[in-house]
């Protein structure tokens, strides 16, 4: 299926006023930066865009704006985090309608569905997805919902009609996601993706992934890195990958990652604020001050700047 979502696809961050309210200006200059950093789909809704803490009137203003801005470019993936059957068919409806062209799906996490469950709940989104043109991936995050999603049943999955993705965020990522490969086998066209902020992109590349959804402020530095592993020049991946790295994991910070995904959007001149929902909780001046030390040695560049080769940010 030619529209199903792989590459480089970050989650967008929701930018905040400081009173709480949307940024959309904001929101309008983090889709055109991953636009100019040469993404291959934006998404929203997914646990780096604060999806938790939005409102159903919320999400259609953000899809709406979104879409309006990606203007057909990439494809754009919504999130659907729905607790039931019938709640998750109604984000569904909203994400189609709102322009999304890929759901991407937790399974229901309140009552934890058993495997059975699982597979009449993907089948009831991906019969939705097909009729009315858009896809369905599916998001194993067994940290965030506490439902495990085998390989296998990964597998059984992949065969529904309308599901044609899964990220694999459930770590140990990197076997599963072989796993999952090596199971589909090379004629079929689903395809998996990697989460948990790239953590691990380059392992799950080697298995046999052939995309990723990180967080949003740095797809500049990211984009090249894929670049030269897919072309077979390794070393030079991991290398600047590795430069990188310590960024990466200091987004993975639990309570504390969407501050500093939007910390590092402020500092690159991307986003005015760094306001959080609860119950995320903004950076201390403390915690300020170690993402300064963390950020320093990649002598990251704004956006449009003249900086040298590979990025990076010059922090404000």
């Amino acid at each position: 299926m030619t529209d199903t979502v792989r590459g480089l696809v970050p989650i967008l961050a929701t930018p905040f006023q400081p009173d709480g309210t949307l940024d959309r200006a904001g929101l309008r200059r983090v889709v055109e930066f991953q636009l100019d950093s040469g993404v291959d789909g934006v998404a929203t809704f997914g646990m780096a865009s604060e999806g938790f803490a939005l409102t159903s009137a919320e999400r259609r203003v953000i899809l709406r704006d979104i879409a309006e801005v990606v203007a057909g470019a990439v494809p754009v993936v919504a999130g659907v985090n729905g607790t039931s059957n019938a709640t998750a068919l109604e984000q569904a409806r909203e994400a189609a309608e709102g322009g999304a062209g890929t759901i991407m799906v937790l399974p229901p996490f309140m009552v934890k569905p058993a495997p059975d469950q699982i597979v009449e709940f993907y089948g009831l989104l991906g019969e939705f997805a097909a009729s009315s043109g858009i896809e369905v991936m599916i998001q194993d995050a067994l940290g965030v919902t506490g439902v495990a999603m085998s390989p296998s049943l990964l597998v059984e999955l992949s065969k529904l009609d309308g599901v044609t993705s899964v990220k694999v965020e459930s770590p140990p990522t990197v076997p599963k996601v072989g796993a999952v490969v090596d199971a589909i086998g090379d004629e079929s066209e689903f395809t998996v993706l990697g989460g948990q902020n790239a953590q691990f992109v380059l392992d799950e590349y080697a298995r046999g992934s052939v995309g990723t959804m990180p967080a949003c402020e740095f797809p500049d530095l990211l984009a090249p890195i894929l670049t030269d592993w897919t072309a077979g020049r390794r070393s030079d991946a991991r290398a600047a990958f590795a430069r990188i790295l310590p960024m990466i994991v200091h987004g993975l910070q639990p309570g504390l990652a969407w501050a500093v995904h939007k910390e590092i959007l402020v500092r690159r001149g991307i986003i005015e604020h760094a306001t959080v929902r609860a119950p995320a909780r903004p950076l201390d001046a403390a915690g300020r001050a170690l993402l300064d030390d963390v950020l320093a040695p990649l002598q990251l560049s704004r956006p449009g700047s003249n900086a040298g080769a590979g990025g990076g940010v010059t922090a404000s």
